[in-house]
This record gives C-alpha cells, structure tokens and sequence, in this order.
C-alpha cells in the first residue's frame, strides 16, 4: 500500500517487531512489485543480523541507537563486500540466481546498499563528528523521541533540549556532507527542514497512519447523526 500510494522508501521494522525471516522476505518481495525501496531496520549490529536482512533482499539497513563510530564501523563492514567490507556472500535471490556474476553483483551491492544509522541518545549526539568519520555512512535518521529519554525528558520529543539535539544532528550531517532524514510531525516542521536544504523525510508509521485514518471516517459518521451511534 504505501508503493502504490507513491513513497518512495518503507523501513521495515525488526527492533520492535516479532516479524520471522520468511515474513521479511514476502514484504520486501511486496515491496519490490510495488516498486518502492525496501529498508530494514535491524535490531543491532551483530554482522549475521544484518547479513539475514540482505540476504532477505532489503537494500538497506537502519541501524538504531548507535553512540560510537565503533558500531557504525561494525555495521558498514557488515553491509559491504571486500575490500570495503566483510559481508558473506550466499547467492541466491540478490544475485538473480546466478543471473549476476558475483563480480558484477559485489560492485553493485556495495554501490547501491544504504547503510542509514539512527542518533537516538545523547552519547550518539556528542560522538556523532566521530561517527561519521567513518567511510560507508549513507543517512542519519534522527529519533527524537528516545533522545527525549536519554535527556531525561520522556515523551517530551519537543521539549528545547531535545530540538536542540536534532538541530545539532542535523547541523553535524551538514559539516560532514552525510545526507540527514528528518521526521516532520506537522506541515511546519516540513517546511522548516525543507527550507534548510533537507531531502530525505520519514513521514510516519503504517499504525500511526492508520489509526488516524480510521479514527477520522468514524468521527466523521459519528459528527453525521449528532453522536447517536
């Protein structure tokens, strides 16, 4: 739904969910008939984690709470093929079933797999000038609300100290030429990362989305007959 509705990425989630492999692989499968980008947000950087969401097809990772340029080390070589990187080859779906040869489809995996890391603690803000020295970083996703907990303001993801955050992970990205994804939550917010030169912007969750979707065209019923039924 959200190809044919005209996105051009979906993250699928690991790190909160209980999908299994076999489920990974029939949405990144739905996906790719729908013609949308399908990245992958793994629960850590253990190098086979990472290698199962590959080898599933996504062409890319998201790579949560990272606070040092050691984990962003980790998960880079665990993306990319030698000489950038380690990444275990197996054949299968992402070389066509030999379609590819594997010298063509390692020159391919390791230009076209996005390797995005996600600043969700204050230890990630503060370190991030190292983090990104890193070579093989493609996007940083901010997470405001876990880095309202890491500054001790639960919940509160627009509370100053945590905007300043944002500000400041976006500020770094800029310094260091790695492309920064916001998560715009009105029209307003858009428009002022837009305004700064942004690109890239996550727009929300399916239940997010849904859950307002359907709260609107019940009240909007509901609004019909006075609140009767």
């Amino acid at each position: 739904m959200a190809g044919y509705a005209g996105y051009d990425f979906v993250i699928l989630d690991l790190e909160h969910t209980s999908t299994h492999t076999e489920t990974l692989e029939n949405m990144i499968r739905a996906a790719e008939c729908a013609g949308i980008t399908p990245l992958v947000r793994v629960p850590e950087t253990e190098p086979a984690t990472i290698l199962r969401a590959l080898d599933s097809g996504a062409q890319g990772v998201v790579i949560p709470h990272v606070t040092s340029p050691q984990q962003a080390a980790q998960a880079v070589q665990a993306c990319r093929y030698y000489p950038l990187g380690q990444r275990g080859i197996s054949g299968g779906r992402t070389t066509g079933f030999g379609r590819l040869s594997l010298a063509d489809y390692f020159e391919r995996a390791n230009a076209e797999i996005l390797v995005t890391i996600m600043i969700e603690d204050r230890a990630g803000v503060e370190n991030l000038p190292q983090i990104l020295s890193v070579p093989g970083i493609d996007m940083v996703l901010e997470g405001a609300v876990d880095l309202s907990q890491s500054y001790a303001v639960p919940g509160q993801f627009t509370h100053p100290l945590v905007l300043q955050a944002v500000q400041q992970i976006a500020d770094t990205c800029r310094a260091n030429q790695v492309p920064f994804c916001a998560v715009p939550r009105n029209q307003e917010q858009f428009n002022a990362w837009q305004a700064r030169g942004v690109q890239a912007f996550l727009l929300g969750d399916d239940r997010g989305l849904a859950f307002k979707a359907f709260k609107s065209h019940v009240e909007s019923y509901r609004a019909a007959t006075g609140g009767a039924c």
